[in-house]
């Protein structure tokens, strides 16, 4: 056919980082809704509850030669109320055209794990979507039992921290390449 339908455009490198800036913090929060109430139906209306007032957000942007140019993939973390030396992830939600790059959803992990280290964790764990735990366990991340949050089944998982140094400049992070999921 002549006219035959094209891929959407998938930026090839992306900055992984602390959400520093109103934009990206805007575009993460409309990301997160967009997959969580939107496509997976998990809340009605709007994800955000009171670990936001806490939470450091982190984005994956993507980016056009040296220009910034969408929020793909985001995650947030914190420490725990009541053990500082316990963090948590939470969130994790990457762009529909960018789920099958392994590493914008890899690049978070990686990044919130780490720098979450580097301000003195010493326990990081996440409840994970049970699809997704495979990515996780990839990761050196174990699964601490299975269970039932908002109506799905999760993983409760624990990151394996020797193979996240601390990472101490998170406000600037990373540059990533894309690469195609296997």
């Amino acid at each position: 056919m002549m006219f035959e339908p094209f891929k959407p455009f998938v930026a090839p490198e992306f900055q992984v980082k602390f959400a520093t800036e109103a934009w990206e913090r805007n575009a993460a929060a409309v990301l997160r809704r967009k997959v969580f109430c939107d496509e997976q139906g998990v809340f009605a209306g709007d994800d955000r509850d009171a670990i936001d007032l806490s939470a450091i957000p982190l984005v994956a942007v993507s980016l056009l030669g040296v220009a910034e140019d969408e929020v793909v993939g985001t995650v947030r973390i914190h420490a725990d109320e009541h053990e500082a030396d316990v963090w948590w992830g939470s969130r994790l939600a990457v762009a529909k055209s960018y789920r099958r790059l392994s590493a914008v959803g890899a690049g978070l992990i990686r990044l919130a794990v780490s720098s979450a280290h580097a301000r003195g964790c010493r326990r990081f764990l996440a409840n994970v979507q049970s699809q997704n735990a495979l990515l996780f366990q990839h990761m050196h991340w174990h699964s601490l039992g299975e269970f039932e949050l908002h109506g799905r089944p999760h993983h409760r998982m624990e990151a394996d921290l020797d193979h996240y140094p601390p990472f101490r400049t998170p406000e600037t992070g990373f540059l990533s390449l894309a690469k195609l999921a296997a």
